[in-house]
């Protein structure tokens, strides 16, 4: 691969970065909200008066975040924070600093998404790539609709859905959180299961509603697939079926899914953060629903900003790796 394409896409990484984080510092404050006395007013009505010099805690506090200072050097700062991974200290949840926050809900999004996405890639992928198959069983041709039904239904709609069977109707699982109330995150069996237990049915409304996305979308690839020549040769040539649909059908329409895999593990961080509102599940979605609530400027600056790395290095890592996947994919100019 080419240095200098190297270059160019890391260079186009920065800037996309860059512009990224600009829009992350600027977009809350057009709001014109002030998270500071929003949180004193608050704090304030729920202990039943109204404190006496408020407008000096609101200054007070606001030097002590830095939003007393000129835009622009608050803009300086945000970027030279940035670039150390630095996102200060969270104004709603004062002392509390935005990265130990996000230490705590990232493992809670990444264990739920990740196990799901890879779950409904494999499942979705090779249920498209059968069905669209024309020597595989004819009872798979049942799968369709029900496929394409789920592939149209959002996220948190078939997580209402599911509360409402599984939790309202029938109570075998949970309606909300990560684990029991009351009980303190330990390293054991039981807690691993309540976790579990838990984490079933916001999992299931991923799951079932990404898996219609895959199928689909290999369905449309493995048609396309079959009409190639080297397909049609292949087949004249004598080869098995296994061999026909492993090796030359399902390998060739791969690189899209996986494309399309590597931005959604990019997105991780991202996705169905309304599923994680709806089953009050403690993981970055919910925490930033809240952030966004209280305009908690800078929480909403650090996960933003983790989401667009996410996928702006899930995207730069699969331009680099192409070539690798397919070999027919090069660089080089003719």
């Amino acid at each position: 691969m080419p240095i200098r394409y190297v270059l160019q896409r890391l260079g186009l990484f920065v800037a996309v970065v860059w512009a990224a984080a600009t829009l992350n510092f600027f977009l809350p404050r057009i709001s014109g909200q002030d998270p500071v006395r929003e949180k004193l007013m608050q704090q304030a009505a729920s202990s039943g008066y109204v404190h006496t010099g408020i407008n000096e805690m609101v200054e007070e506090y606001q030097r002590q975040f830095g939003l007393d200072q000129p835009l622009w050097r608050q803009y300086l700062t945000y970027l030279e924070n940035v670039a150390r991974f630095d996102f200060g200290y969270s104004i709603a949840n004062y002392p509390r600093t935005v990265v130990s926050i996000l230490a705590d809900s990232l493992p809670w999004t990444i264990g739920l998404l990740l196990i799901t996405t890879i779950l409904a890639f494999a499942i979705g992928t090779l249920a498209g790539a059968l069905l669209a198959w024309p020597r595989s069983p004819r009872f798979l041709q049942y799968l369709f609709p029900p496929l394409l039904t789920l592939s149209a239904i959002p996220f948190f709609l078939l997580g209402l859905v599911l509360i409402y069977i599984f939790a309202f109707q029938l109570r075998l699982l949970p309606l909300f959180g990560g684990y029991t109330p009351g009980r303190f995150p330990e390293l054991s069996l039981s807690f691993a299961l309540d976790v579990g237990k838990h984490a079933v049915l916001p999992a299931l409304s991923i799951l079932l509603a990404s898996l219609g996305f895959w199928a689909l979308g290999m369905r449309g690839m493995m048609v396309t697939v079959e009409g190639e020549d080297y397909m049609t040769f292949a087949e004249a040539a004598g080869f098995k079926d296994r061999t026909l649909f492993f090796s030359y059908a399902l390998r060739n329409a791969l690189l899209p899914q996986t494309t399309a895999l590597g931005l959604s593990l990019g997105q991780l961080l991202s996705g169905a953060l309304l599923v994680e509102v709806i089953f009050s599940f403690p993981g970055i979605g919910s925490v930033l629903y809240n952030a966004i609530r209280q305009f908690d400027y800078f929480l909403i600056q650090g996960i933003v900003f983790t989401i667009v790395l996410g996928v702006t290095f899930a995207t730069l890592i699969l331009d680099l790796i192409y070539p690798l996947l397919d070999p027919r994919i090069t660089y080089e100019r003719g």
